[in-house]
């Protein structure tokens, strides 16, 4: 996980220091530094902008790097390094989500939680994972299956409800998925349940008639947390993605899933920093307890350990 990225971070900060370990650093070494550190960054992945912005924070810090006498410099670099990059990834962090549902709970139960996301980014296997993690903290919720539109959904999460002892609501295929979603927050209400997890049909970003009907979902159900699933190896896309489904709908926060296959992590850090909404958890495998609360500091201790 972030090989490449941490070899290229671990290259920037020896160059640098070799110079810095005899005299200050002229404008147009640094110029040239950063110029390798550009290329670099977008090889292992990371989008033009995103290179783009931490290169120019690089340029910023480098002009008024001073090495205390005694001290290590590549010691210095690399903190200098930690400092921006961190000031990054916390674009991104919130609120223990866990934490958050507890919080909402007290205020009113049960809570509702749809999940939205294209095909293929990993959706259901997610809704499973939130509902264990959500299990490992004793609270009861059930999986409402309200893609009532691609064949096999409904068996997936029926299946995955099985295997983790959670109350599981379906409806039949061509069903309205906000009327399945409603009939899962009733049964929730009246078992006395605490979150309801909804799946809604993967859709592409760009179909007008499956995004109204999200709409009219989210206008049913009113839900707490409205989270988008993205994955983390389409870089760009995924933040593009983020753009038109908060348009549509309004994203509170975003699982970023498949972190564990991008061996270079530059596709992850440009939607880490780009995507604009809180991170609330990352995919890292496909085993229920491969889901980690997304947390800055330590996405940094991977990126430079």
């Amino acid at each position: 996980m972030f090989s490449k990225l941490r070899e290229v971070l671990k290259s920037f900060t020896q160059r640098v220091a070799e110079v810095l370990g005899y005299r200050e650093l002229s404008e147009k070494e640094i110029e040239e530094f950063c110029e390798k550190l550009f290329v670099d960054l977008v090889e292992a992945d990371v989008a033009v902008d995103i290179a783009q912005t931490i290169v120019e924070l690089f340029k910023e810090k480098l002009k008024n790097v001073k090495v205390p006498r005694g001290s290590n410099t590549e010691d210095t670099v690399v903190e200098v390094a930690k400092d921006i990059v961190l000031e990054l990834l916390k674009r991104g962090e919130a609120q223990d989500p866990v934490l958050l549902i507890k919080d909402m709970i007290r205020q009113s139960k049960p809570v509702k939680i749809i999940f939205v996301g294209v095909n293929g980014v990993g959706k259901t296997t997610t809704i499973a994972k939130v509902a264990y993690k959500l299990i490992q903290n004793s609270l009861k919720p059930v999986i409402v299956a309200a893609d009532t539109f691609r064949a096999g959904a409904q068996e997936q999460l029926k299946k995955h409800s099985l295997n983790l002892g959670v109350a599981f609501i379906g409806g039949r295929y061509g069903a309205d998925p906000a009327a399945v979603a409603y009939d899962g927050i009733n049964f929730a209400k009246k078992h006395g349940l605490d979150v309801v997890l909804i799946d809604t049909a993967g859709r592409m970003h760009v179909d007008v008639d499956l995004m109204n009907e999200l709409r009219k979902i989210v206008k049913v159900v009113n839900p707490n947390l409205k989270i988008l699933i993205l994955d983390a190896l389409t870089g760009n896309d995924a933040i593009e993605q983020a753009k038109l489904f908060n348009e549509a709908i309004g994203v509170d926060g975003v699982v970023l899933t498949k972190v564990d296959a991008d061996a270079k992590g530059g596709a992850a850090l440009s939607v880490i920093v780009g995507v604009g909404k809180p991170i609330f958890y990352l995919g890292v495998g496909q085993k229920y307890d491969d889901l980690e609360v997304y947390r800055a500091q330590i996405i940094l201790e991977r990126l430079f350990k």
